[in-house]
């Protein structure tokens, strides 16, 4: 499950690779097809979020990464854990590129890698000369990433997409069942590409994404989304 391996940074990364490989299609009117049928305003924001996210075909940025967590809040039913009090901070550089590839390199404090050519997640952990590997199979339909699959019926089934402010664009997406992962994910983007994300998710845990020296459409090399264990690495499979 996507739950076991680091969830908001491979939420974060499954959602940008994802709408990446998507936005063609455009949100059709309700319909008799079409359940739930969408409401004038969330017709508009979606089909706003998918204008913007039409011409990229691939970004590369540098991040910060702010986890600040709520130990006080309650697990839902069928979570054991709840997170640990504190803030943490990270940053690296990431890569995506259609179809659904992605590359999340944390550098500060600590060095992890997480990597996905559309088929197969790896998360490396360099201190720990450990691998986890995990096959992308229907388990996406529980991410945001549902949100650009290009299929508008099940988008409008799982999830709810708003615009506070039709003239800015920034988006918030609530899903349509209380048993996810997440409670709302926020996109805003600036010059037509994603310059921050938040994720609240449904231990209380809030992730900000800030993004930076953003660059998109480059000649991104496959290469860079594949992963081969350094000699000595304990390979773990999920």
């Amino acid at each position: 499950m996507l739950k076991t391996i680091k969830a908001s940074a491979v939420i974060t990364g499954l959602l940008l690779s994802v709408c990446l490989n998507t936005a063609q299609a455009q949100p059709v009117a309700a319909s008799g097809t079409q359940t739930p049928p969408l409401q004038m305003p969330e017709f508009k924001a979606t089909q706003a979020l998918n204008r913007l996210l039409t011409p990229l075909q691939s970004m590369q940025a540098e991040f910060v990464q702010t986890t600040k967590n709520n130990p006080a809040r309650q697990p839902k039913p069928g979570q054991l854990m709840r997170p640990h009090a504190g803030t943490q901070k990270f940053s690296g550089v990431m890569q995506v590129k259609r179809p659904g590839q992605f590359r999340w390199e944390t550098r500060s404090p600590m060095k992890q890698l997480i990597v996905t050519n559309g088929k197969t997640v790896w998360i490396y952990d360099e201190d720990l000369q450990q691998a986890t590997r995990q096959q992308l199979d229907a388990q996406i339909a529980n991410t945001p990433a549902l949100l650009f699959s290009g299929q508008p019926s099940a988008i409008a089934k799982s999830f709810r997409v708003t615009q506070p402010n039709p003239t800015q664009p920034y988006f918030v997406l609530y899903p349509r069942t209380a048993d996810g992962a997440f409670d709302s994910l926020a996109i805003r983007f600036q010059g037509n590409v994603p310059a921050a994300m938040e994720l609240r998710d449904s231990l209380g845990q809030q992730t900000t994404i800030q993004f930076a020296k953003v660059t998109k459409n480059t000649a991104l090399p496959n290469t860079n989304f594949q992963f081969t264990p350094p000699k000595g690495t304990d390979v773990i499979d999920q």
